[in-house]
């Protein structure tokens, strides 16, 4: 497990960046780390490897709140483990010492009161801002954006994303210190047409998801250089849950099966480009 960063020392001095590969499964995310398959991901990847942790929800609402509210997905080993950001609250026991700690009630508006400029760049649909329930959480923010090309029906989504969010970074002051937050929604069904060969009529399957998080990795080379472009990054990149392809009878998410509830997770710091 890595050992983590003083926040108090991060948080003002670093911008922040935060990843979530939703509904990225764990053992996938190994297996292609293990095997070269992620060359943008795996350099940052301590040891090269990704950490096992267990997500905080089995279905991205819920596991995003809790992100949002400072519980990341906690380590597959008995703890307590120290978090790294926590709201004000009497009596926690994962709030230590070098935990970000914000009097407000969820991280977004912590760090907006810190002086960040807090951006969302949504991917599945609670992000869409289509209605009540997919503005929840986009809603955090100071900025938000989506539109049908970041959500996961689109095969280019995560190109997508990472375009706007180059030009979220570049239109900024450099002064101004920057959270942003990516949804990348690829990983999520339908990720068929990730593979080739495969059809709608295949639908989606475990060698499809894989395919999804290859295509992933492709362009976020391009998301790390635009984090650490204006001044040093500190990035966490986790998935918010897995999800299952016919294990023991489950597909999908929001059950409690171990495909769901074990999920990827790495937090590393990216240098201010020179």
């Amino acid at each position: 497990m890595t050992p983590p960063p003083d926040m108090n020392e991060v948080v003002g001095s670093h911008d922040l960046l935060l990843v979530t590969l939703d509904t990225l499964r764990y053992d996938v995310a190994q297996e292609l780390a293990a095997a070269g398959r992620l060359p943008n991901l795996a350099r940052h990847l301590p040891g090269g490897a990704w950490e096992r942790r267990h997500a905080p929800g089995s279905f991205t609402y819920a596991s995003h709140q809790a992100i949002f509210a400072g519980f990341l997905p906690t380590p597959a080993t008995p703890g307590p483990h120290p978090r790294l950001f926590a709201a004000t609250f009497a009596g926690s026991e994962t709030t230590a010492d070098g935990t970000f700690v914000h009097d407000t009630p969820d991280l977004v508006s912590g760090l907006a009161a810190a002086g960040y400029r807090t951006v969302c760049i949504g991917g599945v649909g609670f992000f869409s801002k289509r209605g009540p329930l997919g503005s929840v959480l986009p809603g955090l923010f100071q900025e938000s954006h989506w539109e049908p090309e970041f959500g996961v029906s689109s095969p280019t989504s995560c190109e997508a994303q990472v375009t706007r969010a180059e030009q979220i970074v570049a239109g900024l002051p450099r002064e101004q210190r920057l959270f942003l937050f990516v949804n990348v929604s690829a990983l999520h069904q339908p990720n068929w047409f990730h593979l080739p060969g495969a059809t709608r009529e295949t639908g989606d399957t475990r060698d499809t998801h894989a395919a999804a998080l290859e295509y992933v990795d492709r362009h976020l080379g391009r998301l790390f250089a635009a984090a650490r472009s204006r001044r040093p990054c500190f990035a966490v990149v986790c998935s918010d849950h897995g999800t299952a392809y016919g294990e023991d009878g489950y597909t999908g998410h929001r059950i409690g099966h171990d495909v769901v509830w074990t999920v990827p997770y790495a937090h590393f710091f990216l240098d201010e480009a020179r």
